[in-house]
């Protein structure tokens, strides 16, 4: 007989692979525990099953509860922050690399008249046309067969502007290198501040799906630290997709590390990328064991199932 998982808040969209796996793996039942009102609508999905409270807080880019960490026996985050004393007490667990998916059938079916009954009428649109909008999670096939097309889309983020750097060194580079064909660049601010990144800019707003698909053929994606240091959503989603993934280094943990030189290609200096791409572009064989690796690591650890059993297994043991 499976264990039962009682989903105790209503979560938003950031929490939805977790709940697809609790659904995959285990029984799942909603009941609302007004001791978490206020997290109803947020990145944090509270649970219990059998005599333990557990947490999974999603936040993008970084947020801590200590609060809730007080109450919880164990304390999973997303973004556990290597050098952030609030994530290194003792009952934070890190997270593997996970992505939001459509699980709209499921929402509505968990939580069902809860929806309007906690729920203001906006904040659920909001829900619903966001879970909508992104891919259903599938466990893609291996393949590293890429013709030499790279896209990359991203944000100008305001307060980030070492991040900023990085991903417009890499649109420059791309546009450069005419070995490549390359589709996307910075997304417009509705400010229209653009920070002197004009020639980075690209007009086209891609929908997550369209975004996903074209990802999907990219010969090597970029992958680094979000706002305050978070991880991206991209990256799971590269990892699954058996895409080359090229990465600054972490500034958060993860259960198990991701490998230089086996399941991603670590670089510290963008002027770095050259050198990259010509070993890519020139060995076939080693941008198909990154891919393979990372795909490998993907399949082992941060499918939606193998992360709820981590997760459960870490909290009942």
């Amino acid at each position: 007989m499976l264990d039962t998982v009682y989903i105790l808040n209503i979560p938003n969209f950031y929490s939805s692979y977790y709940l697809y796996g609790f659904d995959k793996v285990f029984h799942i039942k909603f009941k609302f525990d007004t001791t978490f009102t206020k997290y109803n609508n947020k990145p944090i999905l509270i649970f219990r099953i059998k005599d333990k409270l557990g947490v999974i807080n999603n936040d993008d880019p970084v947020y801590f509860d200590q609060e809730l960490y007080q109450l919880s026996d164990m304390y999973f985050v997303t973004n556990k922050l290597i050098d952030n004393e609030f994530f290194n007490q003792p009952k934070v667990k890190p997270l593997f690399p996970h992505y939001p998916i459509n699980i709209l059938p499921l929402y509505l079916k968990l939580f069902n008249i809860s929806l309007v009954k906690f729920l203001k009428f906006k904040d659920l649109a909001k829900q619903v046309y966001t879970l909508i909008r992104r891919p259903t999670y599938e466990n893609y096939k291996f393949k590293a067969e890429k013709e030499n097309y790279i896209f990359f889309s991203a944000s100008i983020w305001k307060k980030e502007p070492e991040t900023n750097r990085i991903r417009a060194e890499f649109i420059r580079y791309c546009k450069a290198d005419d070995r490549l064909v390359f589709e996307g660049g910075f997304v417009p601010r509705n400010d229209g501040n653009h920070f002197d990144f004009k020639e980075e800019l690209n007009e086209i707003k891609y929908p997550p799906k369209t975004f996903s698909k074209l990802s999907r053929r990219s010969k090597i994606v970029l992958n680094n630290a979000a706002v305050w240091g978070a991880v991206s959503w991209r990256l799971a989603e590269y990892l699954n997709q058996s895409l080359f993934v090229l990465s600054f280094p972490f500034k958060i943990e993860f259960p198990i590390p991701l490998k230089h030189n086996k399941e991603i290609h670590l670089i510290n200096k963008t002027s770095e990328f050259p050198e990259v791409f010509d070993k890519v572009l020139h060995n076939k064989d080693y941008h198909k064991y990154i891919a393979e690796n990372g795909k490998s690591y993907f399949s082992k650890y941060c499918t939606p199932e193998a992360q709820v059993e981590y997760i459960v297994r870490t909290i009942i043991d």
